[in-house]
Formats: structure tokens, C-alpha cells, sequence
């Protein structure tokens, strides 16, 4: 949610290292911060022409220049396919200076206001559900996804947000579908006597498959993506057409196929895999790493930790909440047919 802004003397300052042929006169502000240690704001500021600017502060362990640029690369990789992302813009010296902000050391870039609102953004107006206008859009999404994993980007080593078997940022203690998994072993142990067999059994089926897993991860294609394609980051025209993406702050090198697995909802999978394929060819490693892969993300996510914990004491609940998660650790599913 955008609030009205103040505009004060670091913002002006720091407003005219970035453009020197206008004056910010009004402001809206955005916090996406995560505790201290993770502050954001964007601010998009009206000048005295009229025309809209955007300014993000950052502080936190995984926005610093070197990585910015990186952001500005994939960017125009993105735009090179003929999909529009807003410019991300050094200052006036070419870089992205470190200003205090609100008590932090912030650093600074600007992006060029989005020529088109936002999927949420359109959602809101219509009233509709955004699963169900994301859902209209997975051709698109998916096609655009595909054809920046068939370039094979590789000039940078810092993984995205979505990685796996690493961690995305030093503060990180491990990766977060491992970070899912141990709050789901701790959820699983306070259930009642009962359900302690099956769920040291999901527990020893998951973390075997992930050790299977570890072995050919390494050897997948990777590329490098935006890694955040939630629906206020889609852009879409008034016309109700797909334009392209924004915000690259999870940005970095990925597993296509992980990225993919991470960014879609388990039904919507094999759909996803043979939109993809129109535009990538999936290797042989990939078929055989879908499953693997499949099994180690989805059974213990947040959402199965969530339904463990809402099922409270109700003993059929918990037995539902179990029984899917041991499902998905054991069932068959034939991806490769969609590859």
C-alpha cells in the first residue's frame, strides 16, 4: 500500500544526483521492508514536469552495486526479447550512491516509471481473484521464461532468490526449502503419539530424495531471471495484453527447472513444462531431475506447514495434511511426457 511521502532534503538531493532537468514535488512511498535488517522503500516521485520518477533505497545484505548492475544486464536481456522492463538508472556519476535514509545506510538506484500497470494493480480495478487473472496469463509467462532459459545466461555467479542447495544472502543459515523443511519437522513432532511413525517416514523419504537429488543438481542448465513473478511484478496493457515484468531485486543465476517448480502451483506443473517447451529443449538430465526435484519442494512448503498447524487437534485433519505431503514423496508422476 503507497502513502503520500514527505519531501525532505535528502530526498531532494538524493533525486537530483540521479536527474538534473526536474524537481521532486510530490511523493508516494512503499515499504516491502523485513525487519531491520532487510529495509526497502520505493519512492515514486512527481517532478515539476509532470513526469513520474521512481527512487529505491535498500538496505540489506543483498543490494549493493555490483549486484545492481547485474539486475541492469538481465534487464536488458529481458527487453532484448521484445518484452518491456523498466530501465534501471545509475546516477548522474554512474553509480549508485549510499545515502542515510530513515536511520539507514541506504543504497540508492532509480528505475524509469512502468509504461503499464501491474496485473494486481488491473486485478483491483475488475474485482476479479489474481489467481484466476494469473492463470490467464501462464502461456505468456511461461513463454517469455523459456525463451530467457534457452539464452543460457551465465555472467554472474550470485544466485537467485529461489536457489537451492545455497544460500541466496550471507545472513541466510541454509536455503529456504531446507529452511521449510526443519519448521516442518518441528510442526510434525508436537502432533500427538499416533502420527510419529508416518511422520518420521515422510521425514526419511524427503531427505533421502534429497540427497538423490544433490547428486545431479549440479548438472542442470541454468540461466539468469528476474526470479519473482508474483502478480504485482507482471505488467499488462490496457488492452488487457502481457507486456513484460518488473522488479529484479531476487534476480540471479537459476535452475530453470527449479525456478519453474518454485514459481508454480503443483497442478498447474505439467501445463507450465509444455508451454516451456515450445521455446526450450529440455535435456535429458532435466527429465530425469523433474520428479526429484518435484518431490523435494513441494511436500514440506510452507503451505503444508500452515495446514499441519491449522488442522490444530483434529485427528482426520492431521492424518489429510500427512497422507498428501507422503503422496507427493511417493507417487509416480510421468513429467517428462510434458517436456
Amino acid at each position: 500500500m503507497n502513502s503520500t511521502c514527505t519531501i525532505d532534503e535528502t530526498i531532494k538531493e538524493t533525486f537530483r544526483r540521479f536527474f538534473d532537468k526536474a524537481e521532486p514535488v510530490c511523493a508516494e512511498t512503499a515499504d516491502t521492508s523485513r525487519g531491520d535488517d532487510d529495509f526497502r522503500n520505493t519512492l515514486i516521485i512527481t517532478s515539476d514536469t509532470g513526469e513520474k520518477h521512481v527512487l529505491k533505497f535498500a538496505a540489506n545484505d543483498f543490494t549493493f552495486p555490483e549486484k545492481i548492475r547485474m539486475w541492469q544486464r538481465t534487464v536488458n536481456e529481458y527487453r532484448s526479447l521484445g518484452y518491456y522492463c523498466p530501465l534501471i538508472i545509475n546516477d548522474r556519476r554512474g553509480g549508485f550512491p549510499i545515502v542515510r535514509y530513515k536511520d539507514h545506510d541506504c543504497v540508492v538506484y532509480a528505475e524509469e516509471f512502468s509504461k503499464y500497470r501491474s496485473l494486481e494493480d488491473r486485478t483491483a480495478c475488475m474485482k476479479k481473484g489474481n489467481d484466476e487473472e494469473y492463470n490467464k496469463y501462464l502461456k505468456d509467462i511461461w513463454s517469455m521464461t523459456a525463451k530467457i532459459a534457452a539464452k543460457k545466461l551465465d555472467y554472474t555467479d550470485y544466485p537467485s532468490a529461489y536457489c537451492l542447495f545455497e544460500t541466496f544472502c550471507p545472513s541466510d543459515k541454509t536455503d529456504e526449502v531446507y529452511e521449510n523443511a526443519l519448521e516442518w519437522k518441528a510442526v510434525s513432532e508436537t502432533l500427538p503419539y499416533e502420527f510419529a511413525e508416518q511422520s518420521m517416514r515422510i521425514w526419511w523419504l524427503w531427505n533421502d530424495n534429497r540427497e538423490n537429488l544433490l547428486k545431479i543438481y549440479k548438472k542442470l542448465p541454468v540461466s539468469v531471471f528476474q526470479a519473482d513473478l508474483n502478480s504485482t511484478n507482471l505488467l499488462i496493457d490496457d488492452d488487457g495484453v502481457f507486456r513484460g515484468v518488473l522488479d529484479f531485486n531476487l534476480c540471479g543465476k537459476e535452475v530453470f527447472l527449479n525456478y519453474l517448480m518454485r514459481e508454480t502451483d503443483s497442478e498447474n506443473i505439467r501445463e507450465v513444462l509444455k508451454i516451456a517447451s515450445g521455446y526450450y529443449h529440455f535435456s535429458e538430465e532435466e527429465k530425469c531431475a523433474a520428479l526429484p526435484l518435484y518431490r523435494c519442494l513441494k511436500p514440506l512448503w510452507w503451505s503444508s506447514i500452515q495446514e499441519l498447524k491449522d488442522a490444530g487437534s483434529d485427528t482426520q485433519a492431521i492424518r489429510n495434511c500427512l497422507n498428501r505431503s507422503e503422496k507427493m514423496l511417493t507417487e509416480n508422476i510421468d513429467f517428462a511426457s510434458s517436456m
